[in-house]
């Protein structure tokens, strides 16, 4: 359920609990956004993520710190049948649940609350599927509901996922934020207090943290969960300061009062790596940015328009004045390092040939649309509203009038997900390195109804190609697969990549054992702070 706007107090304490006495160790993270809601399986936003599936939650298998590969986590081992249709997870023992002010739980971490998280979101019938209009984004879009076939009980610590057919992405699938394990027990005893809307703003995990204070656009307090199944954390105390303007960011960075943030503008990247109290930690993003078109209003409909609006943008101008060094121009949704990934599938800028298009498309005399520009800097655009000024000024100089609109964060991803806009812009990181999951995400067709396909552009040659590529298995094929996928993409022009990013993340050098993670997201549970 995501978070009303209107709600500006702690959910687990006043906001005088914010101003409580300074533990033993107490790390500040400044965050770029407030999460939508603390259920990982209806959040979509990377400061959710990070704020709910990395500290208060685990997944049957995580990736490994700082890498791409599989590990154990809730499940301790799994066995995969010969004909790869069948996965076998041998949970673990012994996993306690958090405690909060309105649920103690009776009993361990156990396969009900498997099959409850997994049913949740794909059984419309399920009694907890429409808590707050949930649209599950991640679920629907890569397809979970499709690939498994059935989700069965063996016993209390053994559950056995049947596919309809083998697939490739299932068990990276399974380390993603969506599939964070939630309690059957705390949503039966919120659903039979009359409270169901806690289930999702008050939540209780297996993670690192416990939730203790969040305040709307201030800040999200974390007491550490002293029973821990890999360990109490170091750190006694953990505080997102939301902080969206990343000047002000850097600024709280030096002065201490945060020791982690998230990406500087690239401009300040320099002047932050000569502190030498604050170390940088750099990496090519496994990300995208782009300029999306909502084929569902006119005159987005006619490729002619999604492709002279293309055209008409002057991507590398933009990657100069935006990334400043810290992008790289991209040639296609797909990032560099995937497998698959082609130069060749982005639109160049040609301005009179966007002129002539236009023409032909009967817009002659010109036209008018609203480009929407995200409120807060991620690391695939850290700069909007500047990225929407460039669009503005190329998209007049071709007889394009733009009006940029904006909404705070939720509201612009509820809005966009609703399908309210013209043009967007967005982007996203990859979760697992996978091309299936960018793609899928952005532009299935299952995606449309979930609302994370904010192009509303469903194409079935497209979508045969995102089935193909996750049953096939051998690396080849399914790399030939991807680039017939983003020919498809630069013909139809659903959207505009425009770079790829460089993500730094600054952090001070009083921070211990922090590892940046691959796909850009913040992880707390083994930091520690030199006294």
């Amino acid at each position: 359920m995501k978070l009303s706007t209107c709600l500006r107090i702690a959910l687990l304490a006043s906001s005088a609990a914010l101003a409580s006495p300074v533990y033993a160790k107490t790390l500040v993270y400044c965050s770029e956004a407030s999460p939508e809601t603390f259920s990982p399986m209806v959040g979509i936003a990377d400061s959710t993520m990070d704020a709910a599936a990395k500290t208060l939650f685990n997944r049957l298998v995580e990736f490994k710190p700082g890498s791409t590969e599989v590990g154990p986590a809730l499940a301790e081992s799994w066995d995969i049948s010969a004909d790869g249709l069948e996965y076998t997870f041998h949970l673990r023992k012994g996993v306690k649940y958090q405690t909060t002010p309105h649920f103690t739980p009776t009993r361990e971490f156990n396969a009900d609350d498997v099959i409850h998280t997994f049913k949740r979101q794909r059984d419309k019938d399920n009694p907890y599927h429409g808590l707050g209009n949930a649209a599950y984004e991640y679920f629907n879009a890569l397809g979970l509901g499709t690939i498994v076939s059935d989700v069965e009980k063996v016993d209390d610590h053994t559950v056995r996922f049947k596919l309809s057919t083998p697939n490739a992405t299932f068990l990276s699938g399974m380390a993603l934020d969506y599939m964070s394990i939630m309690s059957l027990e705390h949503a039966q005893k919120m659903t039979e207090a009359g409270t169901p809307d806690l289930i999702d703003s008050e939540p209780s995990g297996t993670g690192p943290f416990m939730l203790q204070a969040f305040v709307q656009d201030s800040q999200v307090r974390f007491v550490a969960n002293p029973d821990y199944w890999r360990g109490a954390p170091k750190i006694d105390t953990l505080v997102f300061a939301i902080t969206p303007e990343p000047l002000i960011r850097v600024e709280r960075l030096k002065a201490n009062e945060c020791q982690v943030a998230a990406a500087p503008p690239p401009s300040a990247v320099e002047g932050v790596k000569a502190d030498p109290n604050i170390n940088v930690l750099e990496l090519q993003g496994q990300n995208i940015g782009v300029v999306g078109f909502n084929v569902e209003h006119k005159p987005l409909d006619d490729v002619k328009v999604r492709t002279a609006l293309a055209m008409a943008i002057n991507r590398k101008a933009i990657v100069e004045a935006v990334y400043q060094g810290a992008g790289t121009l991209a040639g296609s949704v797909v990032p560099p390092a995937q497998l698959g990934a082609v130069k060749d599938a982005a639109i160049d800028y040609d301005p009179y040939g966007a002129k002539k298009l236009l023409a032909e498309a009967g817009h002659a005399s010109g036209l008018s649309i609203k480009l929407w520009a995200m409120p807060v800097s991620r690391p695939y655009n850290p700069n909007a509203r500047r990225m929407a000024e460039l669009i503005q000024a190329d998209w007049n100089a071709v007889g394009v009038n733009a009006e940029i609109v904006s909404y705070e964060w939720g509201e612009y991803l509820s809005r966009t997900a609703s399908g309210e806009h013209d043009v967007y812009l967005l982007g996203g990181s990859s979760d697992n390195g996978d091309p299936d999951n960018l793609l899928s995400y952005m532009l299935s067709c299952d995606g449309v109804a979930g609302g994370s396909n904010r192009s509303r552009w469903c194409n079935q040659d497209f979508e045969k190609l995102l089935q193909q590529g996750r049953s096939t298995t051998e690396p080849d094929k399914r790399a030939a697969i991807y680039r017939d996928a983003q020919a498809i993409l630069k013909k139809e022009v659903p959207l505009a990549p425009i770079a790829h990013s460089i993500v730094a993340i600054p952090v001070r050098n009083t921070v211990l054992n922090y590892v940046l993670d691959p796909f850009g997201r913040q992880n707390f549970s083994a930091v520690d702070i030199a006294e």
